[in-house]
């Protein structure tokens, strides 16, 4: 199983939308919490649907369990909590949402995990990736 993540900012459409298409990318799965903003740019919640689905034929779909909680991204954004404390609280977060069981395998496979953070090693994308390889095993993790 091969499982994508790919962050939007610091990123112009035609960079990011051609990465998706070039890696072979089958669904685009939303991680944010927040879809709205508009510092979002192109990865606005409607637009993003419209032209991976144009650009690509990617579907995509929010996935909110896989989201850290308002209370925590927020410790985190104002420095109350380091990357290494943030990342082992949100991954006992999605061990208790038991995530593993709510994903079906056979559509993660191909699928990327979206969310903003331009670099996945201080991306929550990066700990529910990780976190489905060390419980299903057996998942090659792409950060595009």
């Amino acid at each position: 199983m091969r499982l994508f993540t790919i962050g939007f900012t610091q990123s112009s459409a035609a960079h990011f939308f051609g990465r998706l298409k070039e890696a072979g990318v089958t669904r685009l799965i939303d991680v944010r919490l927040n879809r709205r903003s508009q510092l979002a740019g192109f990865a606005k919640e409607g637009d993003l649907a419209w032209f991976a689905r144009e650009l690509c034929g990617i579907e995509t779909e929010h996935a909110l369990a896989l989201a850290p909680t308002p209370a925590l991204l927020g410790a985190y954004r104002a420095g109350e909590v380091d990357w290494p404390e943030y990342a082992a609280r949100f991954k006992r977060l999605i061990a208790r949402r038991r995530i593993e069981t709510q994903l079906d395998r056979a559509r993660l496979d191909g699928a990327c995990l979206l969310c903003s953070e331009a670099l996945p090693h201080h991306c929550h994308r990066r700990v529910v990736a990780e976190y489905l390889r060390e419980t299903w095993g057996k998942v090659e993790v792409v950060d595009l």
